[in-house]
């Protein structure tokens, strides 16, 4: 069974920190780009960071970089992490871990997808 499970997600204050890790298992994900997306109450799901297969190509949303940071861990199973630095309320979201092989920011190039985990900055 194929699954990407999210975790790290919660509740911080403004200028606070989270690490969000997401497992992938079931079939071998070495090989697809690794990504993040985020969904706010009422905004349609949007980009927030991407990951090359071998780690050594890393991409992020405008509003992100400088804060966030993505990684991956092939050594086993993939394990995909965002560290998120310097959070702010605009950041209150439903994280998303996605694996595909297409253009690494639109959401419709991804096959899988985790079920989530929310994270809530408090101002």
């Amino acid at each position: 069974q194929v699954q990407l499970v999210e975790s790290g997600g919660g509740l911080v204050q403004a200028g606070g920190s989270l690490r969000l890790s997401c497992a992938a298992s079931g079939r071998t994900f070495s090989t697809d780009t690794m990504a993040w997306f985020r969904q706010a109450p009422g905004k349609e799901r949007e980009f927030v960071a991407a990951v090359s297969w071998n780690g050594r190509r890393t991409y992020y949303a405008d509003p992100v970089k400088g804060r966030f940071t993505i990684s991956r861990d092939n050594n086993k199973n993939t394990v995909v992490y965002l560290q998120m630095n310097s959070l702010k309320p605009e950041d209150t979201a439903v994280f998303y871990c996605a694996a595909g092989s297409g253009t690494y920011y639109r959401a419709t190039e991804y096959n899988y997808w985790g079920q989530g985990t929310q994270v809530t900055v408090s101002s």
